[in-house]
């Protein structure tokens, strides 16, 4: 079994990914962290240096690196999905469950860790959950092809057992 996590920053991809992966017996893989262990720097120093473009070109060749695994839980960034054709690819190559939330819902957890996050890192708290509803307005189309959405607030440990995964792509 391959599953790919998407969704917005703050929604729970790496915390429920771990939890996830550990209660079916999934080797869990966070894609910033990878892409970060390969690059030997953090995913803002790789926007800030090199820029999104770079860094999405980057990201979509990690992703592909995955092709070959099984039995793997991976949490996408939360841009992957959104770039370089990279939605069509996860559900070619695995189980996409997007994990889907409301701009407030988003805002609280984005809000504490606002200085890991590139793409919120210069925005003020108030200008925060405007850019929160518009950054999730361009990406939903992206994030609405997944497989299986689940509402980030309603989860729990069980949450990804109780899904019916295709066996054409375990």
């Amino acid at each position: 079994m391959k599953v790919f996590l998407i969704g917005f920053m703050g929604s729970g991809k790496t915390y429920w990914g771990k939890i996830w992966a550990a209660h079916n017996g999934l080797t869990f893989y966070d894609l910033d962290d990878v892409i970060e262990q390969a690059t030997g720097k953090t995913i803002a120093v790789l926007f800030e240096k090199k820029g999104e473009t770079y860094f999405r070109k980057i990201e979509t060749e990690t992703l592909h690196t995955f092709a070959d695994k099984d039995d793997c839980l991976i949490a996408c960034g939360g841009g992957t999905a959104c770039f370089n054709d990279n939605m069509q690819w996860i559900n070619n190559n695995g189980n996409s469950v997007y994990l889907t939330a409301s701009p407030q819902y988003l805002f609280e957890r984005v809000i504490t860790e606002k200085d890991k996050r590139p793409l919120v890192k210069k925005i003020n708290s108030a200008e925060l959950l405007f850019f929160i509803e518009q950054k999730l307005k361009e990406r939903e189309p992206f994030y609405k092809q997944a497989a299986f959405i689940l509402p980030a607030d309603e989860l729990h440990e069980k949450s990804l057992s109780n899904l019916n995964f295709k066996s054409s792509k375990l």
